[in-house]
């Protein structure tokens, strides 16, 4: 007999399982949910250091100076944050606006990665309580029927294992992937706030002569 066989329980996965789904349907969109499920392939990896695009626009900055501001339409950027930028700066925007741009682009990301944070902090928070709603159905199940000793097993098997569930989803799971995804959002804003002041020094010097900033 495998010996995996003996956690294993149906009730008590449904009562866990479907009612933190439940929880989590009730509580946030569809599309918070998706963002949330598809930040898990975000947990491996690390966050991109912004030296390169550092690098890469004192470069266009040289490009911009020996070919002209027009000649950075047709470099070739990675990053999406640095790309607006060039193309703000292309068409002649205002220094002040460039720079709002990549700051509200940053914010907008972080905010992402934290809306999906805010899903599995809200699975922890929710498994524990229907683990504790788990037990007292197997508790009730196993009381009604004390008279059969057949059925006091399965109920304590509920009441047990339900609880079990409930942590291990909320402890070791769902609060584990929370707290790195918010990790994640605090060293990437950190490192992109980095690149702000490159591109605000690029825009301002390739302002088009005669035009405010």
């Amino acid at each position: 007999m495998n010996p995996l066989a003996t956690f294993a329980d149906p009730i008590a996965a449904l009562v866990v399982l479907g009612g933190v789904a439940a929880a989590t349907l009730v509580r946030f969109p569809v599309r918070q949910i998706a963002l949330g499920l598809s930040a898990l392939a975000m947990l491996p990896r690390r966050v991109p250091r912004m030296d390169d695009m550092i690098e890469q626009i004192a470069a266009l900055g040289r490009i911009a100076r020996k070919h002209g501001v027009m000649a950075l339409d047709k470099s070739v950027i990675d990053d999406s944050d640095v790309s607006l930028a060039v193309r703000m700066i292309v068409d002649g925007d205002a220094p002040d606006a460039v720079r709002q741009a990549v700051v509200r682009a940053r914010e907008m990301r972080i905010e992402r990665q934290l809306a999906a944070a805010e899903i599995w902090s809200s699975i922890a928070e929710a498994a524990p309580a229907f683990g504790l709603i788990g037990t007292i159905i197997g508790l009730v199940r196993m009381f009604t029927a004390m008279q059969d000793p057949a059925a006091i097993g399965p109920g304590m098997a509920v009441a047990l294992l339900a609880t079990l569930y409930g942590a291990v989803i909320g402890n070791l799971i769902a609060q584990p992937i929370a707290g790195r995804l918010r990790r994640l959002a605090r060293d990437e804003a950190f490192e992109r706030e980095r690149i702000e002041a490159p591109l605000h020094a690029l825009a301002r010097r390739e302002r088009p002569r005669g035009i405010a900033a």
